[in-house]
């Protein structure tokens, strides 16, 4: 048995009125063929170019909502996410086409109590390559990554996926909701769909991939009108820090310090990718805001009376993929 809940799918914007043009009408078309309730909510991150105008004029049905300043994918996303009204939550790059059928294989994951969420499989515009599926992770020492991709074409089977990939992660609204969204640290981009994962898996909630939900992806399409090559791999570090120092505690915590200067900061900075400083120095610039992520994630675990961390969430995955047929591949 499937139930057909209602969706809000929530569009971070920023100057990207040709993507809108383009790939909304596939998102809308998705929609109306899945039969069900429905709102649209793009968040114009302060754009340059006519987004505003143009949704104005061509899509007055979709509530609209224009930040002040440029604040992000986090923040984008949590203001659509706070004025969301339906049971389910789609997350959506403005750069992504979704299949007419998308959400077809997907209302039967939401009759489990314990789903955070699920994602599609992603590949390319034209043709049919995979950029991602559901992910292995692993730790290189403290360092957390993905190991592999894998999917099955076994439709009975379920599978896990360590986090939920921001462009396309259709979310239970509650439990969204109630663990606050998206960290607005990591804005304006990476690795703010993998933290939110992992504390949704802490919590005991899982998140899953489906094969046969598919759209199409426009690479580097929505993070091109930003900076530098330099301040965008400093951005990326920066966020892996993060995330580290959110989810790690203890003497893990401390060693993982340890690894990231021995291996990252100092090779980096005795070649000349100086970049990695300002990474670094704003990892511990941002001690307090840490802190208070941690805090309210203890606060969530006390709730739920979990005491998961990233080890156990790490090898729940990998167990879950032994002895299943599927196919895997390296990112």
């Amino acid at each position: 048995m499937e139930i057909k809940k209602s969706i809000s799918i929530v569009i971070p914007n920023y100057d990207g009125m040709h993507l809108l043009r383009e790939y909304l009408p596939h998102t809308i078309e998705a929609v109306k063929n899945a039969g069900t309730v429905y709102e649209i909510i793009i968040v114009d991150d302060y754009s340059k170019d006519n987004s505003v105008e143009f949704i104005r004029s061509e899509y007055p049905e979709v509530v609209l909502i224009v930040n002040p300043e440029n604040k992000g994918f986090s923040y984008a996303c949590n203001r659509g996410i706070e004025v969301a009204r339906y049971e389910l939550i789609l997350l959506l790059n403005s750069d992504v086409k979704l299949t007419p059928d998308y959400f077809e294989h997907q209302w039967k994951y939401f009759l489990a109590w314990d789903t955070f969420g699920v994602m599609g499989r992603i590949i390319d515009m034209e043709g049919d390559h995979i950029q991602d599926a559901a992910r292995v992770p692993k730790f290189n020492g403290l360092k957390l990554k993905t190991d592999y991709f894998y999917y099955t074409n076994e439709s009975k089977n379920r599978l896990f996926t360590f986090y939920l990939s921001g462009a396309n992660a259709l979310i239970d609204a509650s439990k969204l909701k109630k663990i606050g969204g998206f960290y607005e640290l990591f804005s304006p981009f990476y690795c703010e769909d993998m933290e939110l994962s992992i504390r949704a898996w802490r919590l005991k909630w899982k998140c899953y991939y489906e094969h046969n939900a598919v759209c199409r992806h426009q690479v580097s399409a929505s993070t091109k009108n930003y900076e530098t090559a330099k301040w965008v791999k400093s951005v990326y570090y920066r966020n892996r820090f993060y995330l580290h120092a959110i989810h790690l505690n203890g003497f893990a915590l401390i060693a993982w310090y340890f690894q990231i200067t021995i291996i990252d900061l100092l090779p980096k900075l005795l070649v000349g990718q100086t970049w990695i400083w300002k990474s670094y120095k704003d990892l511990f610039g941002n001690r307090l805001i840490i802190k208070g992520y941690k805090k309210r994630i203890k606060t969530l675990l006390d709730e739920k009376d979990s005491h998961v961390t990233i080890f156990d969430v790490v090898a729940k995955i990998r167990n879950s993929a032994k002895n299943k047929r599927m196919v895997r591949f390296k990112p």
